[in-house]
């Protein structure tokens, strides 16, 4: 899972001449939350760093088996319940990488260094990108990720209402929301914000802002989600906010949206949905063909709820990002 800087062809495109490894590795959860990580001996390619366990796949080899055979070798555990996490490709200097990941969240045995290797459990949210091979940002971002993303409802204009439900929508355990109010101006959604980043922090909720960075700048909250066309407008990562991601259709979208430094892009529309009556549905198929090529993660939008997460996670989702799937009535 590991190499040197990143290598271009032409125009910044990856070189299709290089080998490609194919590893699959896993994110290993304990009853904490904390994730698994091992680092690299010194005397190897890229020594010293931390990386996710796992190793290449054998010829013909798929994934799910090559990441429960590297784990008994590497760790001494049998995987017993595994799901996709992330897909990430990357291009080094001697060798292009495509990364099977896997969230592992039941093993039987005590993960041991049977290769000398050290390891430590870390908190998603206290691992430094820095520490590891750069291919491996995408995974800790999508560790860092819940599976189900709020896009608020209706009425942002009647502000008490749409506070009640916002409410209960967060009592159902979510943990990831965006602001979504295009019908109001900018002062009437600075005061719903204010407003909506009390609840979403007694919650212990995230809350994104979907609005113009340059209204927002006193503002509280965890981060900004751009819409599609905003994400042509910019030269770089808006400043300042903890969390960036942006509304994505086609490859070229998620491309720009992975150049400016996002951490994440919402995919759609999957099925067809009320707010984007007139817009062509992608389907599972080629929401997969586009989230396969993406290097960030990718939550599927539009006609979806709770019941589509695991047929997300087998498409490449990160989860499914929702209104009507996620936005309680009271």
């Amino acid at each position: 899972m590991s190499g040197s800087m990143p290598s271009t062809g032409p125009e910044g495109r990856p070189n299709p001449h290089k080998r490609l490894v194919h590893v699959a590795a896993g994110a290993l959860l304990d009853g904490r939350g904390r994730v698994l990580i091992a680092r690299r001996a010194a005397d190897v390619h890229q020594g010293g760093l931390w990386e996710f366990p796992g190793g290449k796949l054998e010829p013909d080899e798929p994934a799910r088996r090559a990441l429960a055979r590297e784990l008994r070798e590497e760790l001494g555990v049998e995987v017993r319940s595994a799901r996709p996490l992330i897909r990430v490709r990357h291009d080094y200097d001697d060798r292009r990488v495509l990364l099977d990941v896997f969230l592992v969240s039941g093993f039987a045995g005590e993960p041991r260094g049977l290769e000398g290797q050290p390891l430590d459990w870390v908190a998603p949210a206290a691992l430094d990108a820095q520490r590891f091979p750069a291919a491996d940002k995408p995974i800790i971002d999508a560790l860092r990720l819940p599976v189900r993303y709020l896009i608020t409802g209706a009425d942002p204009g009647d502000a008490s209402g749409f506070l009640r439900r916002l409410e209960a929508s967060l009592a159902g355990g979510l943990e990831l929301v965006q602001l979504r109010a295009h019908g109001i101006g900018d002062a009437a959604y600075c005061g719903l914000a204010r407003q909506a980043f009390a609840l979403c922090r007694q919650a212990g909720a995230r809350l994104l802002l979907n609005r113009r960075p340059q209204a927002m700048a006193d503002v509280p909250a965890h981060g900004l989600h751009l819409q599609a066309h905003a994400l042509w407008r910019l030269d770089a990562r808006p400043a300042g906010a903890a969390l960036v991601g942006a509304s994505c259709h086609s490859a070229a979208d998620l491309q720009r949206a992975a150049a400016l430094g996002l951490d994440y892009a919402l995919l759609g529309p999957v099925m067809p949905t009320a707010t984007h009556p007139r817009a062509v549905p992608l389907g599972w198929q080629r929401f997969a063909a586009l989230a396969d090529a993406a290097t960030l993660p990718v939550y599927a939008l539009g006609g979806l709820s709770e019941a589509d997460l695991e047929h997300s996670f087998v498409h490449g989702a990160q989860g499914v990002a929702a209104i009507s799937g996620f936005w309680r009535t009271v």
